[in-house]
C-alpha cells in the first residue's frame, strides 16, 4: 500500500500502536481514530460544508481533518487568527473548530460523544481543503486542493526521503496550519507509521523532552529556527529539513555545527507544492534536484513545472527565475514584479537589487502601502555600516542615502518614502515575512526595536521610546511620559509575537511601576512565557521602570 493509499484509507485500516507522543505521554492508534470518528460525527451532523480548523495541537488537529473530510466536508485551514483573518473566515465558513478566538457569529462545534463509522476510504479527486497563500507579496490568498495533490505529494517524500529517515519520531518548529507543516509534520507520519510529537518545538533545548523515549527525532524546521541555534553541538537528529522560505548561506555553519550535517532543503510553494531539494553538506552539490514525479524547463529565465501536485497537469510558469545547470537547476530570484505608484509602474524586483546592492544594508523586505496614499515602504535590516549611520546622523539620513542609490532605478514620485529598521526582519513560524507582519511595523503607535536577546529565560527587546509616538499626546503637556496601560498593551503585543501566544488576555498579576519612562530614551522590555502567563519587565540604566505578570486563557 502506498502512502497515498494509506492516507486515503487511514480510518478504515486496522490503528497503530502508538499514532504520536503529546510530550512524554504516547497516544495510542485507538485513541486517535476514536477522536477522529468523533468528530466525523460532528461534522457530519452540521448542515454546512465548509469547516474552518485552527488547533496548536497537531494530534487533535489530524482527529479534526480526517474527520471532516470522512464526513465529506471541506477543511479550510487559516495561518493565524488575527483579526483581519477571523473577518475573511467569517464571510467563507459555516462552523469553526478549534482553539483560540474563532470567528464572531460562527458557531465552535465539538466532537461527537459517540464516534461514527469511518466507512469507505475517501475519494482522491475530492476538493476538501483550502489553504492560504503566505501572502508574502500581498493579502494571503484561498487555495483549494484536491486530496490527490497532498496525497501524491506524501508518496513523492517518502520515496525521496524515506531512506534517509527509517525510524525517528517527527518533531517540529513550523505549523500545520500551513502546507509545510501539514504535509511534513502531519501527513507524512501518518501515512508511514511513523508517530508525530503534538507539541510544537518552540526553543532546540526542549529537543530532548519532546522526543519520545530511546527515539531519534526527524526535526521539520524552518529557516527563522536554523537562524537562530544555541551554542550547543551534537544534537541528536537522524535527519533535518527546512522549508517555507530560502534558507540563508550563513545558517549553514550552524546547522552543521549543531546537528552535524546541513538540513534538507525543499522548494515549493502552496501554489505548486513541493518541487525540488538540495542538501548542502560540505562538498556536496549545491543545485536543486526535481523531487520525483515533478518535471522542470527553463522559458525566458522563468522556471516552469508540470507535476502531480498541480490541479492542473499541463505547464505552468513558477514565480521564479532560474538557469538550468548540471544535475539540476540554480534559483535566480523572483521573477519581475511590477506595482503601480502615482500611475508610475515601479519594479519591486529592480527596487530590492539595487537596495541589496548597497553596503548599508544587510536584508530588506518591500511593502506596498496604501495609506495615506499609495506609497512604498522599507523594512530593512541594516549592515554594520548601516546602524552607524543610523546612530551617528539618525534614522533621516540612513532613509535619504538609501533613497539616493534608486535614483537611476526609480522616478522621483515613486521613491519609498517610509522606512522601519529593525535587527531582524519579523518572520511567522515558517521562516515568511508575511505581508501582514510587515504591514504591523508601520503602525505609528508601535515603538522602534532595535535589538533582541534570546536566552533560555526568554527574550529582551530593546526599544527606542519616540518622542513623536502619538502615546504621549496630552500625557502629559511639557513633561511627557510613556503610560503604564501603553508599557502592558507593548508587553501583550511583543509576548504574543515572541512565543506565538493563541489564547485570549485574562487578566494580570503582581502589576508595578516604579519610575515613569520619559521620551527619546532607550528601555529594555524582558519578556518570559510559562504557559498561561508572561512576565515583563522594563528596566534601563536608570533602573527598573515596571513589572508584573500578563495572563492568557488556555487556547
Amino acid at each position: 500500500m502506498t502512502p497515498a493509499q494509506r492516507l486515503a484509507a487511514l480510518l478504515t485500516l486496522a490503528p497503530p500502536a502508538v499514532a504520536g507522543w503529546r510530550r512524554r505521554e504516547a497516544v495510542s492508534g485507538a485513541e486517535f481514530l476514536d477522536q477522529a470518528g468523533r468528530w466525523q460525527a460532528a461534522f457530519a451532523a452540521h448542515p454546512g460544508q465548509r469547516f474552518a480548523l485552527y488547533f496548536q495541537d497537531s494530534l487533535s488537529f489530524a482527529a479534526a481533518l480526517f474527520g471532516a473530510w470522512q464526513a465529506g466536508k471541506q477543511a479550510w485551514l487559516p495561518g493565524d487568527l488575527t483579526a483581519a483573518s477571523r473577518q475573511a473566515l467569517r464571510e467563507r465558513v459555516d462552523a469553526f473548530a478549534g482553539d483560540g478566538p474563532h470567528p464572531e457569529e460562527l458557531r465552535r462545534i465539538e466532537p461527537a460523544a459517540v464516534p461514527a463509522s469511518a466507512g469507505r476510504p475517501l475519494d482522491p479527486e475530492a476538493q476538501q481543503l483550502v489553504v492560504f497563500t503566505s501572502g508574502s507579496t500581498g493579502e494571503p490568498q484561498a487555495l483549494p486542493k484536491r486530496l490527490r495533490q497532498l496525497f501524491d505529494e506524501i508518496t513523492a517524500l517518502e520515496q525521496a526521503f524515506g531512506a534517509q529517515c527509517p525510524s525517528g519520531a517527527v518533531l517540529a518548529s513550523v505549523s500545520h496550519q500551513h502546507v509545510y507543516g501539514l504535509l511534513f509534520r502531519v501527513l507524512w507520519p501518518l501515512a508511514t507509521g511513523r508517530p508525530l510529537q503534538a507539541q510544537s518545538l518552540v526553543v532546540l533545548e526542549d529537543l530532548a523532552e519532546l522526543t519520545p523515549p530511546g527515539a531519534r527525532a526527524i526535526l521539520i524546521a524552518s529557516p527563522a529556527h536554523l537562524s537562530r541555534l544555541p551554542l550547543v553541538e551534537n544534537v541528536p537528529v537522524d535527519q533535518l529539513f527546512s522549508s517555507g522560505a530560502p534558507l540563508p548561506d550563513a545558517a549553514l555553519p550552524d546547522c552543521l555545527r549543531v546537528f552535524g550535517r546541513a538540513p534538507i532543503e525543499v522548494y515549493g510553494s502552496s501554489e505548486t507544492g513541493g518541487v525540488a531539494w538540495r542538501q548542502r553538506n560540505p562538498g556536496a552539490p549545491t543545485q536543486w534536484q526535481a523531487l520525483p514525479g515533478v518535471e522542470w524547463r527553463i522559458v525566458d529565465d522563468g522556471l516552469w513545472l508540470r507535476s502531480p501536485h498541480l490541479d492542473d497537469r499541463d505547464w505552468m510558469p513558477s514565480a521564479d527565475r532560474a538557469a538550468a545547470v548540471e544535475g539540476g537547476f540554480e534559483l535566480r530570484g523572483r521573477a519581475d514584479r511590477i506595482i503601480k505608484i502615482a500611475e508610475k509602474r515601479v519594479s519591486l524586483t529592480a527596487v530590492e537589487a539595487a537596495l541589496r546592492a548597497s553596503p548599508l544594508i544587510a536584508d530588506l523586505r518591500l511593502v506596498p502601502l496604501a495609506e495615506p496614499r499609495e506609497q512604498l515602504g522599507v523594512v530593512a535590516v541594516p549592515s554594520e555600516a548601516g546602524w552607524q549611520l543610523h546612530d551617528e546622523q539618525g534614522k533621516r539620513a540612513l532613509a535619504s542615502a538609501l533613497r539616493a542609490c534608486l535614483a537611476d532605478v526609480v522616478e522621483r514620485v515613486a521613491l519609498p518614502r517610509r522606512f522601519r529598521f529593525l535587527p531582524e526582519l519579523p518572520v511567522n513560524a515558517q521562516g515568511k515575512s508575511t505581508q501582514a507582519r510587515l504591514l504591523a511595523e508601520f503602525d505609528p503607535r508601535r515603538p522602534a526595536l532595535r535589538s533582541i536577546q534570546r536566552h533560555d529565560e526568554g527574550q529582551d527587546l530593546t526599544l527606542f521610546i519616540d518622542p513623536a509616538l502619538p502615546q504621549f499626546d496630552g500625557h502629559f503637556p511639557g513633561h511627557p511620559i510613556l503610560a503604564g496601560v501603553v508599557q502592558v498593551e507593548w508587553a501583550e503585543l511583543f509576548g504574543r509575537e515572541c512565543f506565538a501566544i493563541a489564547g485570549e488576555f485574562a487578566g494580570m498579576e503582581a502589576l508595578k511601576f516604579q519610575r515613569v519612562i520619559a521620551p527619546d530614551r532607550c528601555v529594555t522590555l524582558s519578556l518570559s512565557w510559562t504557559p498561561g502567563k508572561l512576565a515583563f519587565r522594563y528596566h534601563s540604566a536608570q533602573g527598573q521602570h515596571a513589572s508584573g505578570r500578563l495572563l492568557f486563557a488556555a487556547p
